[in-house]
Formats: structure tokens, C-alpha cells, sequence
């Protein structure tokens, strides 16, 4: 690390998806969550490392892998559907290559989402072997990132802070499913929405994690209050290291109303041909049922927050992608040395984002980070590091626990715990319960038995995803995330009853692990009280 650096910025990208796979329909709307997230976001980060190596330019982040993100990218299944999506994705962009042949503005846009799903299909079937947690383990190894875990189904976890083993089963089946995927234990945590309470340090170093990042208002609000504000990490008496999320960066990106994605020369992420153009044309693209979703082919810059748009322009686009890589930098520097004077070391900025952001909905987002890493050693005297080289290059930090917090609307509970979802927790917690006596009572199973009750740790699991309740709260999706949450339960109960009445139905116990297939590893008894 160059000792003349002023100041670091670590990058933290937080690539999750609730698990969805369902295997018994030909094809299932909420999968292509997953497919556009690959072709959008997941394979343009791959690229990006791959043009930065080949012109040796240094870029260090930090990435977080949730493990039902890393479940259903090693899906056989989901994998042959997703080149099942990249085909007519191709065939939708040769449809409009046809369309729009008259109109150069559009036909130009057509091909470039003709080149753009043909490079992502090359990528993942030719050069990656349809492996993308392999892919990006190839950069883990080679130390150009580090690669976070998360809660085993993003569980908001201080809502199960006092529910039996629920916690410490979230992060252990987490710890595991990482180093099933990449032969090593992670060292950081990313707390699901970053949900933390006093007393998680317990359960986080108990399985050896070393660092986790917080929100700004919880971390200032600590006992006692950081010294050096956000710009470096505390740590706990038992050494687990909190990193604060930078406010001046995070608003620069995240901001509806100012962020750079809100520029009027970036594409518009709503306006799409799936809703624009006649149901018979785009009918063999969208749902059986003829339901209009977002095809992904998008023609219309920002432009204002009216329905007048101006055509897409990629190289007026591209163009404020790299000035707002200058102005982010600056600002950064800016910031650096307003702060500098008051700190005892290189202050520290701790940007952390949605992955899914960059590439799915900022169009550019990719290019813009791209650009950072290319913009960084121009002068700037700023360094990318990773959350754990930091901590390699500072050990030493102030004790200060954060206080309860989130990086939801109001900074606490309330997106996860209202009167849109608080249902979930009564059946979620009655489950995992019940999922504790079942632990108790049999404790040494093995055979169909172990299988069984494996089955219905993963239910348990499954119930508890905050994600569920997250879409009830905004209105999207919300009769889909409610079945999610029924079915878990549903399941779960059924296994419950056929333990309790020593028959166990084995063709439908193979069925539901056919179906829910995530963590081949877990251990049910993970789940028995601690004595």
C-alpha cells in the first residue's frame, strides 16, 4: 500500500436473492430475479475484473456472496434455465433488430442488447463453465477481493435475538455453506439488512468472523461514541471489528432524488418494451398468463419525471459515467481532507451498496465502477482496500458497541416488523421452537430420520427470510412472499407431525429435498438449546 495514500475507500457490494426455485413449473416469473441479476449485474462484475486485469490496473472491493445467492448459482437446474432465458432473450433482440430496422436510434440499441445477452451467454457457458461462484472465487484467491458471508436466508436477525439457537443457526449454516463454496472460512459478516443489536458480537466470534459493517447512526450512537466518527472501525471487548457506512458516499449513489442514477442521460430502468409495445408482439416473452413484465430491453434515457423521454444515448451516457467517477473521487479527496486534521490515521470511507444496483438497476453502474479503479491513481492519493486489509494495515481500534439499528427506513425495525408482515413471526418463532424440542428429542438420528429432520432445519430457515416481509411492506410481489412463507411453515408442521407420529412419508419427504434443495451440508442439530 502506498504510504503517500491520504485516505481508503472500501467498496462493499452486498449480492444477495431470496431463494426461488420451483422446479414444478416450466418456467416461474420470480426466477428471472435471479437471471437478470446474472446477466445484469453478476457477469458485467466479472467482466470488469477481467478488463481491469488484463491492463494491470489495481482495484480492491469487498463482495458479499449471500448463501441462497451462492445455492442457486450452483443450481443444475437453474442454471440450465437460465441459458434457457439468455436464448430468447437473443431471440427478443433479433425480433427488434427486425422492428427497428427504419429507426437508427433504436436499431443501434437493439443490437447492443443483442451483444450484450450473446457476450453474457459466451461468459457463462464458454468461459466460466456455467460456474459463477467459481468465477468469482478465482479473483478471492488471487486477493483482488474479499468475499463476505451473510445470514443462511437473510434473516433480520435482531427480531430472533432472544428465539432460541435461531441466530447462531443462521450464522453457522452461513459459515459453512462459504466454505463449502470456496475451501476457506470467511472472516467478515454482512449483517442482512444490516440488522445489528448488542450481544451478536457473541455469536459472530464464536464462529471465528472478524469484522461486520453497521449503519452510520447505530455506530455513532454507541457506548461509547467513536472518537474518530465513521472514518474507522471500533471493535468489541471479544475483537469483532465494526465498519460504519459512510453517509457522504452512500447518498451519492443510493439518493432517489440526487444520486448519480437519477442523471437525465442514464437509462430509464421503468420505461421497457415489455409494457410498450403490443401484447400479441411481446407475448411469447412475457408470462403464459399474458401478465406484461419487464422484458429488460429498454430504450428511454431518464431524461425527467415525466412521460416524455428522449431515445437512449450510450455514449452520452457512458461519458457521465466516468465524469461522475471523477466527481465521486473528488469528492472523497474533498472529504479525506476536511476530515484528516482531526484523525490519528488515513480516515477511512466504507461504501456499501446492493450489488443488484450496479449494471440491473443503474444501467452504467458497472462502467462507473470500472471507472473509479481506472480514475484512482490519478493524483487522488486515495486507495481501494478491502474490509480485511484494513484491518491488516490498522489492528488497533476504539472499544465501542454499536447500538441497535438497520439501514432501513427510521434506522430500526420497522420495515420488517409492521402491520404488513408482523404476522410472519408468530408462525416463524412457534417453528423454530418446535424445530428446538425436535433437536432435543433426537438428538443422534441418522438414515431416513436425519434426512427428515435436515429437511425441516431448512424450513425453519426458510420461514425466517426478511425478504418476505420486506416486499409485503412495499406492496411488490407481496402474494408471492406470502406463499413463500406459508409454504415454509406448511412444510415444516407436516415433517413436525409425521415425527411426532414415528411415519414418515418418504416420497413426499424426497420430493420437498428435490425442491428445497439449499444447504446439502446442514445439521439439524444445530438447533438444540445450549445447556
Amino acid at each position: 500500500m502506498n504510504g503517500e495514500r491520504s485516505a481508503y475507500i472500501a467498496l462493499v457490494l452486498n449480492a444477495h436473492l431470496p431463494f426461488v426455485r420451483q422446479p414444478d413449473y416450466p418456467r416461474f416469473l420470480e426466477e428471472r430475479w435471479l437471471f437478470e441479476a446474472m446477466s445484469e449485474t453478476y457477469l458485467p462484475l466479472l467482466r470488469l475484473m477481467r478488463r481491469l486485469e488484463a491492463d494491470a490496473v489495481p482495484y480492491r472491493f469487498t463482495l458479499v456472496l449471500s448463501p441462497t445467492l451462492i445455492a442457486m448459482l450452483g443450481d443444475e437446474l437453474l442454471k440450465d434455465r437460465y441459458v434457457g432465458f439468455l436464448d430468447q432473450q437473443l431471440e427478443l433482440a433479433r425480433r427488434e433488430l427486425e422492428r427497428t430496422a427504419g429507426d437508427t436510434a433504436f436499431h443501434n440499441l437493439a443490437r447492443l442488447y443483442e451483444n450484450l445477452y450473446r457476450m453474457d451467454r459466451d461468459d457463462f457457458v464458454g468461459l466460466y463453465g456455467r460456474d459463477l461462484v467459481a468465477a468469482f472465487d478465482f479473483y478471492y484467491k488471487k486477493g483482488r477481493i474479499d468475499i463476505m458471508t451473510s445470514g443462511a436466508t437473510h434473516a433480520f436477525l435482531p427480531i430472533f435475538r432472544d428465539v432460541g439457537q435461531v441466530v447462531p443457526a443462521q450464522v453457522e449454516t452461513a459459515v459453512a455453506g462459504h466454505r463449502a463454496a470456496f475451501g476457506k472460512l470467511p472472516s467478515g459478516f454482512w449483517l442482512p439488512q444490516l440488522g445489528w443489536y448488542p450481544g451478536a458480537e457473541e455469536v459472530l466470534r464464536a464462529n471465528n468472523l472478524q469484522f461486520t459493517v453497521v449503519s452510520t447512526r447505530g455506530a455513532l450512537l454507541g457506548d461509547p461514541v467513536p472518537e474518530r466518527g465513521s472514518y474507522a472501525p471500533t471493535r468489541s471487548a471479544n475483537g469483532l471489528s465494526f465498519f460504519i457506512r459512510d453517509v457522504d458516499s452512500t447518498d451519492a449513489v443510493w439518493s432517489e432524488n440526487s444520486g448519480y442514477p437519477a442523471d437525465p442521460a442514464y437509462r430509464d430502468f421503468y420505461r421497457d418494451i415489455g409494457f410498450d409495445l403490443p401484447l400479441d408482439y411481446v407475448a411469447p416473452f412475457i408470462e403464459e398468463d399474458r401478465t406484461r413484465i419487464f422484458t429488460g430491453l429498454k430504450y428511454w434515457a431518464v431524461t425527467g419525471k415525466t412521460d416524455q423521454k428522449r431515445p437512449y444515448d450510450p455514449s452520452a451516457a457512458y461519458t457521465r459515467a466516468f465524469e461522475h467517477a471523477e466527481a465521486f473521487l473528488r469528492d472523497r479527496a474533498a472529504q479525506a481532507e476536511a476530515a484528516g486534521p482531526y484523525l490519528d490515521r488515513p480516515p477511512l470511507m466504507v461504501c456499501p451498496y446492493d450489488a443488484e444496483l450496479f449494471g440491473h438497476w443503474w444501467f452504467e453502474g458497472p462502467l462507473w465502477l470500472e471507472a473509479l479503479f481506472r480514475r484512482a491513481n490519478d493524483g487522488k492519493k486515495l486507495s481501494f482496500v478491502t474490509l480485511e486489509e484494513y484491518l491488516k494495515l490498522h489492528p488497533d481500534s476504539q472499544e465501542s458497541v454499536p447500538e441497535f439499528s438497520s439501514w432501513g427506513d427510521g434506522g430500526y425495525a420497522d420495515v420488517w416488523l409492521n402491520g404488513s408482515n408482523d404476522w410472519i413471526y408468530r408462525h416463524a418463532i412457534k417453528v423454530a421452537e418446535r424445530m428446538a424440542e425436535l433437536a432435543e428429542r433426537f438428538p443422534n438420528e441418522s438414515g431416513l430420520k436425519e434426512r427428515v429432520l435436515n429437511q425441516a432445519a431448512r424450513e425453519t430457515l426458510l420461514a425466517q427470510c426478511s425478504d418476505w416481509a420486506l416486499l409485503m411492506r412495499a406492496g411488490k410481489s407481496s402474494s408471492f412472499a406470502r406463499k413463500q412463507v406459508e409454504d415454509a411453515v406448511t412444510n415444516f408442521n407436516r415433517i413436525y407431525e409425521m415425527l411426532c407420529a414415528n411415519q414418515v412419508g418418504t416420497e413426499w419427504i424426497t420430493r420437498l429435498e428435490k425442491r428445497n434443495n439449499l444447504f446439502p451440508f446442514i445439521n439439524y442439530r444445530m438447533f438444540r438449546p445450549r445447556r
